[in-house]
């Protein structure tokens, strides 16, 4: 049984925030995937819950006017990954959510609430940094959009406030165009396991396909929050593409990274396998950017 006090289902984005608002205690709740977890484990008894699981205008995957695709929070991780504009144009993205949990929990949980939930575990995280994403957020006074990168606040706290809903991700055109990207997730087990340290790389390159113009390199459980190696990107930037380059971005990406020790794996275990999974998961974007690796 879960110890629940009560159950809102709203009805539209504007009765949701409305029943947040009337309700500073009430938690919201799509697909459930985490929130009943927390439930049954006690962090959340007695809670009060507003639903957004029935609002049509918080699902779906679209192409807006400007190429920006546009994914709705409460479209569940199965319909992301199979979803035809994830796997023509970002289907980094699709592989990623594809391994969250198992079967079950990729058909109800939702990636808005993987973004929400503010853990930096989180698979979708890391990738959408890549994408260098931008979230669309909607409260009382209006909507406001925020840069992914400056969403996460620390160990599950967000940018969020209490009565305000996520209505929208976008990754823009000149994000995704030309780009190559690869997700790597290391855990304990094969599938249905948190990620010990999740690996996102996004990259274009130059016209002749022997060099990098672009590179994005993302990391989860390798900081307090999802976060982006930026002097491995400046580094690698412009750089044609050997093996001495993937030497110095993992060497560099390992510089940018604060990882601690859980009883998952030890920090230094986890700065290792910054170092390894940067450079495999770089062979792996050039390979799907249209380049060749030949170490």
């Amino acid at each position: 049984m879960y110890d629940i006090e009560k159950l809102y289902l709203a009805k539209s984005v504007p009765d949701a925030i409305a029943a947040l608002t009337a309700d500073p205690d009430a938690v919201i709740i799509s697909g459930g995937s985490d929130v009943l977890i927390k439930i049954r484990e006690g962090k959340l008894a007695g809670c009060s819950l507003v639903s957004i699981h029935g609002i049509r205008e918080l699902n779906g995957v679209f192409m807006e006017e400007d190429g920006t695709i546009l994914i709705r929070p409460a479209t569940s991780f199965s319909h992301v990954t199979y979803h035809p504009i994830i796997q023509k144009y970002i289907p980094v993205l699709g592989d990623a959510v594809d391994q969250v949990g198992g079967p079950q929990i990729r058909n109800i949980g939702t990636i808005g609430g993987n973004v929400c939930n503010g853990a930096t575990s989180a698979d979708s995280a890391s990738t959408l940094f890549a994408l260098n994403a931008q979230l669309e957020l909607r409260g009382p006074d209006g909507s406001r959009r925020v840069e992914i990168a400056d969403f996460y606040k620390g160990p599950g706290r967000t940018d969020r406030a209490h009565n305000e809903l996520l209505v929208a991700i976008r990754v823009r055109k000149k994000d995704y165009e030309g780009f190559g990207g690869h997700y790597i997730k290391y855990a304990q087990r094969n599938a249905m396991d948190i990620a010990t340290l999740g690996c996102a790389v996004n990259v274009k390159l130059n016209p002749a396909k022997d060099a990098i113009e672009d590179m994005r390199l993302a990391f989860g459980v390798a900081a307090p929050t999802p976060i982006r190696c930026h002097k491995a990107e400046a580094l690698a930037n412009g750089q044609k593409i050997s093996q001495s380059l993937f030497d110095e971005v993992g060497k560099t990406a390992v510089t940018e990274v604060s990882p601690r020790t859980s009883w998952r794996a030890s920090k230094e275990f986890r700065l290792q396998l910054v170092e390894e999974l940067s450079k495999r998961a770089l062979k792996q974007a050039i390979i799907n950017a249209g380049g060749a690796v030949n170490a």
